[in-house]
C-alpha cells in the first residue's frame, strides 16, 4: 500500500516539536581504562570483530577473553607502566568540538551523543535508550572511523540495529528519520590535512638534517584480513586513502610506503607490508629518517601508541643510526573538528526537511506472508514458472563466478 500525500501531510502537522531535532550519534571503539574491564572488552571485541573473519567457535570467547586479559595486563601495566589509554578522553573532546561547530549553525536542534563499541556506560544500546528518553526521533549515525567496512563502521550499524530492536514496544517505531555518514577516506579536506601534518613535522624537525629523498614516510592504515567470510574488510578504501595522501607528498618526498597495523591473528592472511617491514624497506632504499603517520585512525588508541612504540623500539635495535618520529592522529585538531561537522551538515539538513516516516516493525511479518503468498501464486504457473527459476539459477552461477 502507498500512503496518500494527504495522509502524510496530516501526520506531519500533528507530529510533536521533537521532530525538529536531530541526535547525532558519534561512534568510536572506546578503550579499557581499568584492568577489571579487559575480559569484558575482549569478549565483545571477539564477538563483534573476530567472529567475522576467524574460524573460532563462539563457546571459546569467554575463556579466550580472560586469557587475552592476562596478556593485556602484562603489556599495558608491566611493560608500559600502568598505561591508561587516552582514547576515551580524546573522543569526548572530539564529540564536544563537533557539537560546538554544529550548534553554531543549528542551535539546540542538534545534540551530539557518543557511543563506544566496547565500553560501558556508553555502549550503543545504552546511548540509544538515552536518545529516545530525551525525545529525539531522528538519528544521524556517524562512525568517527576512517574506513567504511564491516569491521569499523559496519559493527557500529550492527550495534545500532540491535539497540533499535530492543527499544521498540512492538507498535509504531519511535525513530522517524535516519541518516548515515560513511567513512571519510575520500574526503579531500581530510586527505590534505594528513599531508599537511607530515609536511609540518618534516619542516619543523627533520629538514635541517635530512635531504627530502632521505626522509621515509610510513602512512599507517588499520590492518585488514584478506578473507573475511564474505564481508568487505576495508582494504579497498584504506588503499585509496593511502594513494591519495601519497599523491600529495610524493613529488617532494619519494620514499613513501603504506604500513598496516595488523592484529597478527594465527591462520589469517593480513595486509602487507606491516609498519615494521614498511620502515625497513624505506631504510634499505636510503632513508635516514622515518616518519610514522597514522592516517587510518581519527582517534589515538593503543594501536597508534603502544603498537607503534613497539615497532620503533624494535627498529632502533635492528637499524641504528636512523631517526624515528611518531605523529599523532588528528584527534581534536580544530581543523578536523570543523570539517567533521561540515560533513554532517547536509545529512542534518535532510533529516530536518524530510517528512517523518512512520515505521511499524510488526508489519514486517505481514510483508513476509504477503511475499510468500506471491511465491505460491508463482508456482501455479507450472512449467513457465520453473523456467524463470532456471534463469534465476544461471544468474546465481554468474554471481558466484564474480
Amino acid at each position: 500500500m502507498v500512503a496518500s500525500p494527504e495522509k502524510i501531510e496530516l501526520k506531519t502537522s500533528a507530529a510533536p516539536a521533537s521532530n525538529d531535532r536531530v541526535a547525532v550519534l558519534l561512534m568510536g571503539y572506546g578503550e579499557v581504562e581499568s584492568y577489571d574491564d579487559f575480559a569484558n572488552y575482549n569478549e565483545q571485541a571477539l564477538n563483534l570483530l573476530t567472529a567475522k573473519f576467524a574460524p573460532v567457535p563462539t563457546w571459546i570467547y569467554p575463556p579466550l577473553a580472560k586469557i587475552l586479559a592476562i596478556f593485556d595486563l602484562h603489556e599495558w601495566s608491566h611493560q608500559h607502566g600502568q598505561f591508561v589509554s587516552p582514547h576515551n578522553a580524546i573522543f569526548e573532546q572530539q564529540r564536544a568540538g563537533i557539537e560546538k561547530n554544529l550548534q553554531e549553525k543549528w542551535g539546540d536542534k542538534v545534540k551530539v551523543f557518543k557511543a563506544f563499541n566496547f565500553c560501558a556506560p556508553f555502549l550503543p544500546e545504552q546511548v540509544i535508550a538515552e536518545i529516545k528518553s530525551e525525545g529525539f526521533d531522528k538519528i544521524l549515525i556517524y562512525p568517527l572511523l576512517v574506513v567504511d567496512s564491516i569491521f569499523t563502521s559496519g559493527i557500529a550499524v550492527e550495534q545500532v540495529n540491535n539497540a533499535l530492536v530492543k527499544t521498540t514496544d512492538g507498535g509504531e517505531h519511535w525513530v522517524k528519520g535516519q541518516r548515515y555518514i560513511p567513512s571519510f577516506y575520500d574526503e579531500p579536506a581530510y586527505i590534505q590535512l594528513m599531508a599537511d601534518m607530515v609536511e609540518e613535522e618534516i619542516k619543523n624537525d627533520l629538514a635541517v638534517a635530512h635531504l627530502p629523498s632521505q626522509i621515509g614516510i610510513v602512512l599507517m592504515n588499520h590492518g585488514c584480513p584478506h578473507k573475511a567470510k564474505g564481508f568487505t574488510s576495508g582494504i579497498v578504501e584504506s588503499q585509496a586513502l593511502y594513494d591519495r595522501v601519497r599523491e600529495r607528498l610524493m613529488y617532494r618526498y619519494p620514499l613513501i610506503s603504506v604500513g598496516w597495523l595488523n592484529h597478527d591473528t594465527p591462520l589469517i592472511e593480513w595486509t602487507q607490508p606491516d609498519a615494521t617491514l614498511a620502515a625497513k624497506n624505506l631504510i634499505d632504499l636510503g632513508a635516514t629518517a622515518i616518519v610514522f603517520m597514522p592516517i587510518g585512525f581519527a582517534t589515538e588508541n593503543h594501536e597508534t601508541l603502544l603498537d607503534v612504540d613497539h615497532v620503533i623500539e624494535s627498529l632502533q635495535k635492528q637499524r641504528k643510526g636512523v631517526t624515528y618520529r611518531k605523529l599523532p592522529c588528528v584527534n581534536d585538531h580544530p581543523e578536523f573538528l570543523k570539517m567533521a561537522a561540515e560533513w554532517a551538515n547536509p545529512q542534518i539538513e535532510a533529516l530536518l526537511s524530510e517528512t517523518a516516516v512512520a515505521v511499524n516493525p510488526s508489519l514486517a511479518s505481514a510483508h513476509r506472508e504477503h511475499a510468500h503468498s506471491h511465491e505460491g501464486h508463482g508456482h501455479s504457473h507450472g512449467d513457465h514458472g520453473h523456467s524463470h527459476g532456471d534463469r534465476g539459477h544461471s544468474h546465481g552461477g554468474h554471481g558466484h563466478s564474480h
